[in-house]
């Protein structure tokens, strides 16, 4: 008998539900053996308090297109593991016991940066893990590329391209605010999909001067609005400068809603301008995933499937230079990856004329 886990934590997106088919039926398809797959429910919280169904092979049917999750998902922040539950339950130990409780051979987990860090310290723990590259802001280490991002990426092109038309229409100023906190990979390629004219990002502290200059010169060659998009991390060169501590002293004691209002205030208030502030927000990490996603997804599983079926355990399933690698978790767990400023797309976008406020 093959006994696995399947569990999804973290933020949601779309194609959790396309890698878990993924990897059942691959399993089914291939395994020499009766197998049994246990889903957790609402992510390690599952593992941790015994709450699992027992799923077949009907369950991950028709469910490709679909979004969110079907096993449920919630966070279970690495920095508290070692901290005991409300109702004083071990995490690490709970989740230990249910997963030799139920003699699984083997624990997917679909999660990013925070997930991953505790699949590292289950598999140093002795157990059998194998993680998936869940996060839509495609900021996990080791892989080129996270399911979810490309989605994400439609969601708030669409965004941009429907604010275009009001934007024109109006003459105004919109600062459009996408998702990304600590890394700005969704805001820049959805900036330069959408024909943005500043993009703001955390990997690129900005000037605000920078920003209205380049707002002027659009109006100067004849653009009769102007599109700001601008991550919800964004960070100005003076905030870039502050001790880490200070810094977040200031965002804590920020009285608008976020970010881009504060932007979208500054820029009224320089230039003179009719502006106004889009936050799509959890749209973007909602509905169905796209065409890439599902077939990055699939793969992911499907790659994920064959390593248990060989025994292995203890890495992420990661795409580096267009092939399907394994990348040991302890390499991964901990790791941020960042848009490297001088990338090509960066460049590129430069070229085009885009400003990214820090010149």
């Amino acid at each position: 008998m093959l006994r696995i886990g399947l569990l999804t934590s973290g933020g949601d997106c779309q194609a959790l539900n396309a890698t878990m088919r993924g990897i059942v039926k691959t399993i089914y398809r291939n395994a020499k053996e009766p197998v049994e797959v246990y889903g957790f429910e609402d992510g390690y919280q599952g593992l941790i308090y015994e709450r699992y169904r027992m799923l077949d092979w009907a369950d991950f049917s028709g469910i490709l297109s679909q979004g969110g999750t079907i096993l449920g998902t919630s966070r279970t922040p690495f920095k508290l593991l070692d901290t005991p539950e409300a109702d004083g339950v071990n995490k690490v130990e709970a989740m230990k016991h249910t997963y030799k409780k139920l003699k699984l051979d083997c624990l997917f987990m679909l999660g990013g940066n925070g997930s991953t860090k505790t699949a590292n310290r289950l598999s140093e723990e002795g157990l059998n893990v194998i993680a998936l590259p869940k996060t839509i802001d495609n900021d996990t280490w080791g892989t080129d590329k996270t399911f979810g991002f490309t989605s994400a990426i439609d969601v708030a092109t669409r965004c941009i391209d429907d604010i275009h038309t009001t934007a024109s229409s109006h003459g105004r100023v919109f600062v459009i605010e996408i998702m990304g906190h600590k890394v700005g990979w969704i805001p820049l390629y959805a900036g330069v999909a959408g024909g943005a004219d500043v993009i703001l990002i955390p990997e690129i502290p900005y000037d605000m001067d920078n920003v209205v200059k380049a707002i002027d010169q659009r109006e100067k060659d004849g653009g009769r609005f102007a599109i700001v998009v601008c991550a919800e991390g964004a960070i100005t060169k003076q905030e870039a400068a502050m001790p880490k501590k200070e810094y977040k002293k200031k965002v804590a004691a920020r009285v608008k809603p976020s970010v881009a209002y504060g932007i979208a205030d500054e820029i009224a208030k320089r230039t003179g301008r009719e502006v106004r502030v889009a936050v799509p927000g959890h749209t973007q990490r909602g509905g169905q995933p796209d065409a890439q996603d599902r077939i990055f997804a699939t793969q992911c599983g499907v790659e994920a499937a064959l390593g248990c079926l060989e025994g292995k355990y203890g890495y992420m399933i990661a795409s580096v230079n267009g092939k399907m690698v394994r990348v040991p978790l302890k390499d991964v767990a901990g790791k941020l990856k960042y848009v490297d400023p001088k990338s090509d797309l960066v460049r590129e976008a430069r070229a085009l004329g885009i400003s990214f406020g820090d010149k």
